[in-house]
């Protein structure tokens, strides 16, 4: 069996010595063109060039959790394409979506500029219950990150796009029920992976719909959000601010406007990041799944785009 590793931006080195150990019966090697034909692709921002050539793959082992970019590539359809389920991103991603929600509703932003400026002050608390909370997309990471809001006792509402039931969490499903959603959420956090049908979701008539003083969250992709759309948001007072670690380029452009904006905090896509060790233990037992010819968790489905 035959391994190949072609993940652009990643340091190779970790990742051939620790899937080789975790497949001490493979051959694992590097992704070079010409290489030899592989039976298994560990891919991360592949190049097309890589599926070109290597026409014996049966699976390809994405390394992060959305796989966009990867289905804008020509990939024959008998290669399985496969998602982490976790690979320690879900933790990762409660912790900043919890910090970035308590950081909104305790005013910290306010109290460090204060600080900053040699000034002593209180601020009135708010009440948890004037914050709902609307998680968009209810998959490993959404409902990890509702579990996790409502911890802290905010009301928690979630959408996804087929009915899902989390204790402690309103859910609502389908396009249907998005209006009634929206209206019931002060605070948006959008988990959702990247569709023709989720692109530019999170724009004027979406962000209008939220309750008055509202705050986003977007920890998903950048090209959800209509980025003039939120700017004009911002400027009405209807939305109150907001927290960004995906943009629609990346790194964000020197001149983006985001950059300055006194409401919005940025950072630069590092809400949760994929953890070599959980992923290889995962991607060795996916792979041994399929050897042995058991059923494999994550499997992509390219008709809904994830």
């Amino acid at each position: 069996m035959r391994v190949s590793l072609c993940c652009t931006d990643t340091a190779p080195a970790p990742w051939l010595e620790s899937l080789r150990s975790a497949l001490p019966g493979a051959e694992v090697t590097q992704w070079q063109p010409g290489a030899a034909l592989a039976d298994y692709a560990v891919v991360w921002a592949p190049p097309q060039a890589f599926f070109d050539e290597q026409t014996r793959l049966r699976a390809a082992f994405n390394i992060g959790a959305g796989v966009d970019a990867l289905l804008q590539l020509r990939i024959p359809s008998a290669v399985r394409l496969v998602r982490l389920d976790d690979a320690g991103m879900s933790v990762q991603m409660a912790e900043y979506v919890c910090h970035a929600l308590i950081r909104h509703t305790r005013e910290l932003g306010a109290y460090e500029a204060g600080m900053r400026q040699g000034r002593w002050s209180y601020r009135k608390p708010l009440a948890r219950a004037d914050f709902p909370v609307g998680i968009m997309g209810l998959g490993v990471l959404g409902e990890r990150v509702a579990r996790a809001v409502a911890q802290f006792d905010f009301p928690v509402n979630g959408w996804s796009r087929s009915p899902k039931a989390i204790a402690g969490v309103q859910c609502f499903a389908g396009k249907g029920q998005l209006p009634a959603f929206l209206a019931a959420s002060r605070v948006l956090v959008c988990l959702l992976p990247l569709t023709e049908e989720t692109r530019d979701i999170v724009n004027r008539s979406l962000l209008s719909q939220l309750q008055a003083g509202a705050y986003l969250i977007n920890v998903a992709r950048g090209a959800h959000v209509v980025d003039e759309d939120l700017l004009y948001m911002l400027s009405t007072g209807h939305l109150a601010g907001a927290t960004l670690d995906v943009f629609r380029t990346e790194p964000l452009p020197p001149a983006h406007p985001f950059w300055t904006h006194p409401a919005i905090t940025l950072t630069p896509h590092a809400s949760a990041r994929t953890l070599r060790s959980e992923s290889i233990a995962q991607i060795a037992g996916k792979i041994a799944a399929m050897e042995s010819g058991g059923p494999v968790a994550g499997l992509v489905d390219r008709q809904r785009g994830y």
